[in-house]
């Protein structure tokens, strides 16, 4: 690697959304900065789990279905 030219990788704290506190080495801010996260993984619904359902309202499936009712799909 060639000096000089990375940036600076240090021990930051994370605080996530629910309070929690986590020290992580990261290029953000300098040493002993905190980073507050807004969404996080323990909130998101996409790591959750929650929020999924079923939003097709007209849409393909609901074309295909009316249009192939009679055919045993």
């Amino acid at each position: 690697m060639k000096k000089d030219i990375h940036p600076d990788y240090h021990v930051i704290d994370v605080k996530l959304t629910d309070g929690t506190v986590v020290q992580m080495r990261s290029t953000y801010g300098s040493e002993g900065e905190t980073l507050a996260l807004d969404i996080d993984p323990s909130v998101h619904p996409a790591w959750t789990g929650g929020g999924t359902r079923l939003t097709d309202a007209g849409g393909r499936v609901s074309k295909f279905k009316n249009k192939y009712a009679g055919l045993g799909f």
